[in-house]
């Protein structure tokens, strides 16, 4: 029987998720005991430490995949925040099942680690007071939170390009328009971002390595980025690794802090 703390969790989160596979693998693969356990330890200690820490929006990541190879740690973000009834929710875009197609979601902390998770590990960087208080004020608004939102998603898309979204891109733009309102369309997200410094991750990809993605999966392209970087095998991208950096470097939020169940 799972501890009475990890049961609660469970019974916060679930009844909040709007697909009960959001997020996840969509290989028919059981759910065991050891993961949910696991799982839900890890959601129970994040919850401990965000209480602790008294934050009340944290930039929030999982490590959902295996990126050694690329010299990234972590693989999807999510702008995790404190209800006034004093609950977590974390608001995230989530792709469908490896189409091309991608949606916004509000969960709770079990469902954001209930994943097919490569590595039990949770990190997340906290804001300043300033960036707190304006993501705040429109993570509990539906509409806000999509303003800026594309459905059709590239895993890889280009960090200054519009065509796609992917998950990482969608969370920094939204805290772009959050520090400055005048931010309403895409385009003058990534303005304010590239004037605060954010450096997106340049992935060397080789013509047969995008080929293959491009031709065995949707939910990757390659045609938004600019021909002088693709074709010089320099794919830029918005990675979990390096809005950590750019949000201690900036000013904008502290150092990650890490735990594992």
């Amino acid at each position: 029987m799972l501890p009475c703390a990890m049961a609660a969790i469970l019974a916060l989160a679930l009844p909040y998720a709007p697909d009960a596979r959001a997020g996840r693998s969509c290989e028919p693969r059981k759910l065991t005991p050891r993961t949910l356990e696991t799982s839900l330890g890890l959601a129970g200690k994040t919850l401990e430490a965000l209480e602790a820490s008294g934050a009340r929006v944290v930039v929030l990541a999982r490590a959902g995949q295996d990126l050694r190879k690329y010299g990234l740690h972590y693989s999807h973000l999510g702008l995790a925040y404190r209800t006034p009834a004093g609950a977590w929710r974390v608001v995230h875009k989530l792709n469908h099942c490896g189409t091309a197609q991608a949606s916004l979601y509000r969960q709770g902390l079990g469902e954001f680690f209930l994943d097919d998770l490569w590595r039990h590990e949770a990190a997340w960087a906290v804001p300043t007071p300033e960036v707190q208080a304006r993501l705040l004020a429109l993570l509990g608004d539906d509409a806000r939170i999509a303003t800026l939102h594309q459905r059709r998603y590239s895993i890889v898309s280009y960090a200054w390009g519009q065509t796609y979204q992917q998950s990482n891109q969608w969370a920094i733009e939204t805290l772009a328009m959050a520090m400055e309102p005048a931010a309403s369309t895409r385009g003058r997200a990534q303005a304010w971002l590239q004037r605060k410094g954010y450096q997106p991750t340049v992935l060397r990809l080789g013509p047969l390595t995008r080929m293959g993605g491009r031709l065995s999966a949707a939910n990757v392209a390659f045609d938004d980025h600019p021909d002088a970087k693709r074709f010089t095998d320099r794919i830029e991208t918005v990675t979990v690794d390096s809005v950590f950096q750019w949000l201690q470097r900036s000013g904008l939020a502290g150092a990650p802090v890490s735990l594992q169940p």
